[in-house]
């Protein structure tokens, strides 16, 4: 059994810790909190399970590392604090764990990461043996393994579009969505997350990846934003009111271009209330999906839907995240120390989880 360290408990620490429950091969041993008001409070609670894992939260992160876990899922947020997150995941790795995380998007593409950055991480992979792989939903999975699946079930691919869709209010994040991405702020305020170069900077290496995937190369990659606000006040259950005429929903794009035209795209379509930017692509049905469409020969769109915590897709996608993090680390357990990519590292079946089959 790999013991497995859960580092920050919010929305996909919360996950993780259900997902390394769940696995036959992992054993939780530690769960990091920064909330005293945490500490001490049993792992499953934290979790949102049924029942109780016998294990107590903690804030005493040189202790748990001390203790030399085999792996660490590092969920503490990167959004507003990379360089702490950064120092923390080094320490991790030092220790010698090998380390999954959402939360460095330079990482995602670590073989295009900002050399200063790279040399850091491998530095403290050779003193300490660790790993590290970065990824997630979205930058995640959703713009890498799944595309790059799909379109080898084509002959030709013309472009490769990935789209997080999206209502907002879902989320539990009042002030990342209200002050980030700059839901029900005055249509002058300008949202940190789409910056000028801010996408590419979270999306960039999932649009590189693809196009190593392919075997193309990139002219440059491209950022288009659009902003709608909203016609009329709403209230939402989870953030309250959002007044008319603040930003009600946000469209943008990172675009990879080959031979002069957008081939491979990355769209995220946001909203705080469905009424917002109706002639805007939506989900099938509910409050988000994400989609990938393969334009080609046959033309191939497949939507994935994912819920939990109660039917929320926001926690759905959480929970895919943490899925795909946790379900890597038996195999970076077996690999070679080193830095990892979502094209180095396996999706894999989910062998040994399936209710009422046999386990290892």
């Amino acid at each position: 059994m790999v013991s497995t360290v859960i580092w920050g408990t919010g929305n996909v620490g919360r996950a993780a810790i259900r997902a390394v429950e769940a696995h036959p091969a992992l054993k939780l041993t530690a769960v990091v909190v920064h909330d005293p008001g945490k500490s001490g409070r049993d792992a499953g609670t934290l979790a949102g399970l049924d029942h109780e894992l016998g294990l107590a939260a903690t804030t005493d992160v040189d202790a748990v590392l001390a203790a030399c876990p085999r792996a660490v899922v590092y969920a503490a947020s990167g959004d507003i604090r990379p360089d702490d997150a950064l120092t923390d995941v080094l320490r991790a790795i030092r220790a010698g764990a090998v380390v999954v995380t959402p939360s460095l998007y330079a990482l995602y593409d670590q073989r295009n990461a900002p050399p200063e950055l790279r040399e850091r991480v491998l530095a403290a992979i050779g003193e300490g043996g660790g790993s590290l792989f970065v990824s997630g939903v979205d930058p995640g999975w959703g713009n890498d393994v799944l595309p790059l699946l799909i379109s080898g079930l084509g002959s030709t691919v013309d472009a490769i579009r990935c789209q997080e869709i999206f209502d907002y209010s879902a989320y539990d994040q009042p002030g990342s969505v209200r002050d980030l991405v700059g839901m029900g702020r005055p249509m002058d305020y300008e949202p940190p997350m789409i910056a000028p170069t801010v996408p590419t900077m979270v999306w960039g290496g999932q649009v590189r990846l693809m196009a190593r995937a392919l075997g193309v190369e990139l002219d440059e990659i491209r950022e288009t934003v659009e902003r709608r606000p909203l016609d009329a006040t709403v209230t939402t259950a989870s953030m309250g009111e959002f007044a008319a005429g603040t930003q009600g929903a946000v469209r943008f794009e990172v675009q990879g271009v080959v031979a002069g035209e957008p081939r491979i795209v990355v769209e995220h379509v946001t909203r705080i209330h469905p009424s917002c930017a109706p002639d805007w692509p939506s989900p099938l049905q509910g409050d988000g999906a994400h989609r990938v469409i393969i334009e080609g020969r046959p033309r191939i769109e497949v939507t994935v839907e994912a819920t939990d915590e109660g039917g929320n897709r926001a926690a759905g996608g959480n929970a895919t995240a943490a899925g795909r993090l946790v379900n890597a680390i038996d195999w970076l357990v077996e690999a070679e120390p080193g830095l990892y990519d979502a094209l180095d590292v396996p999706l894999r079946p989910a062998t040994g989880k399936l209710r009422g089959g046999d386990r290892p």
